[in-house]
């Protein structure tokens, strides 16, 4: 049976169904980047809310920018923004619910007036963002917004039509500045170390290119909350959505597949009010910053560590390497050795708990998340999560033999070619200059990491250069398998 609003009510009592009525829940919520990880999280939050009978008016406007945004349109349209989420748990039971919170989906390049004009509307509060670490435009050495980027400079002219995420939402600011309205909050939900920094950084960098003026009433009169948030959730594969179908009948087109843990710290720092997140499990706090680095350089850090050493080692499924024991203790050994003495106290956080639960976490075989994901895009993910540990360490004279070895790894997966001798897909947006130099290291070992651009001045660092091309020829002369147990004799 087809999800949509008109048949709610005939799904099997398995499947948790909205009870509150959508048709009274009102947009004060619009959220940039509709994709898996946000519908497993922030919008579940607000759904657990209005199933509690809170935040009727803080109901989701999705919007899509990209052009391949297009298709979630098409789903969103014809369910009525209905989809499904379900969890999966390491016993093979499924916990899934319908989720009802977001109620309006908007696609920008069809209509980008629609969604100025809708972040303009007194009852706008919030604008979200899942954007991805790449979306925000700035450079992971500097941390520098990048004015040249050919799509910002369009926006920026004048009478442009905004196309990207900073025009849009600046106009929408601009619009409301006019009009005597506070400005919204910028809520980044994306894992990027002080993300809400990053976010009124680069927003009014480009609000400032655009009016001086507005970039400094988006300063003094605006809000960038940090948040760091955590479920792991794939992409939505064929056997999920035919998963549905045969165990509750459900036809639905893009369905969310996640773990059962999840956590959200939110900082409480909003211009016009919030929803009540602490109500359904939301840690809000008034400094997320030992959260986010536990997070970044615990979780985010060790699926770098794991995914290319098992690439290169013959796995292509996270859980089937998380399950061997060589990977667990090299993941255990970095964690506690290098990753936690560059970590703060953390409030309420048991951390050989949490380290241990990310072992388990990724050892679940229902999750079925893939190692080419954790491999995707890693020139915005090593530098966040991976060489502020190698930097901090080596600042303070601390171990980086095994943060080392996982940049090393990504410069040999990088080569493109595997153990076998068999072509590697790199997802990368520096691909074109990254493959390149990665096939130049039997000749010049440092090439990889001569990159500034991505590894700063990292390639100065005698420590770092003598451990880095240490590691990267054991790779090449003995392989990644080899490699990690030498790592760990």
């Amino acid at each position: 049976m087809k999800l949509n609003s008109h048949n709610l009510d005939d799904f099997i009592e398995d499947v948790a169904v909205p009870t509150y009525d959508r048709t009274e829940v009102t947009v004060g919520i619009v959220h940039f980047g509709v994709g898996g990880f946000h519908r497993a999280h922030q919008a579940m939050y607000v759904d657990r809310l209005l199933q509690q009978g809170e935040a009727s008016h803080w109901g989701i406007c999705g919007v899509g920018v990209l052009p391949g945004d297009r298709k979630m349109k098409d789903v969103m349209d014809a369910q009525n923004c209905l989809y499904t989420l379900t969890l999966k748990h390491p016993d093979g039971t499924w916990d899934t619910r319908i989720i009802g919170s977001i109620v309006e989906y908007l696609f920008a390049p069809d209509d980008a007036e629609a969604v100025i004009e809708k972040m303009a509307s007194e009852s706008v509060k919030i604008v979200s963002l899942t954007i991805t670490e790449g979306g925000y435009n700035f450079s992971a050495t500097t941390g520098e917004f990048d004015t040249e980027n050919p799509a910002i400079v369009a926006d920026l002219a004048d009478g442009a039509t905004p196309s990207t995420t900073f025009g849009l939402v600046v106009e929408a600011l601009a619009r409301r500045k006019n009009r005597g309205l506070q400005p919204f909050t910028i809520m980044s939900c994306d894992n990027i170390e002080g993300n809400g920094h990053m976010a009124q950084s680069t927003f009014t960098t480009f609000a400032r290119l655009r009016d001086p003026a507005l970039a400094e009433w988006i300063t003094a009169e605006g809000a960038f909350p940090n948040s760091m948030v955590d479920r792991i959730t794939p992409v939505t594969t064929p056997e999920v959505i035919q998963g549905l179908s045969d165990r509750y009948a459900i036809d639905d087109q893009w369905p969310v597949a996640g773990e059962p843990f999840t956590q959200w710290v939110l900082e409480d720092n909003f211009t016009l009010g919030r929803p009540p997140f602490e109500d359904v499990g939301v840690q809000v706090v008034d400094d997320v910053t030992p959260y986010e680095l536990m997070k970044l350089r615990l979780l985010n850090a060790s699926h770098q560590a794991l995914c290319y050493f098992g690439y290169l080692s013959g796995y292509r499924l996270v859980h089937e390497v998380a399950q061997d024991s060589l990977f667990a203790e090299f993941l255990l050994a970095y964690m506690n050795t290098e990753a936690t003495p560059t970590l703060a106290p953390v409030p309420g956080i048991d951390l050989d708990e949490y380290k241990k639960t990310l072992i388990e976490r990724f050892s679940n075989p229902e999750i079925r998340d893939t190692v080419a994901r954790l491999c995707a895009e890693s020139s915005d993910r090593i530098p966040k999560w991976v060489l502020p540990v190698i930097r901090q360490n080596l600042e303070t004279g601390g171990e980086i033999a095994l943060a080392t070895a996982v940049v090393a790894s990504w410069a040999r997966y990088a080569e493109a070619v595997d153990e076998q001798g068999q072509p590697i897909e790199i997802v990368d947006q520096l691909k074109d200059s990254l493959v390149p130099l990665a096939r130049t290291q039997h000749e010049n070992p440092t090439a990889f990491i001569s990159n500034r651009a991505v590894f700063g001045d990292l390639i100065d660092n005698e420590r770092f250069v003598a451990e880095y091309t240490k590691q990267l020829e054991s790779l090449h002369l003995n392989g990644a398998r080899a490699t990690l147990q030498l790592l760990r004799a």
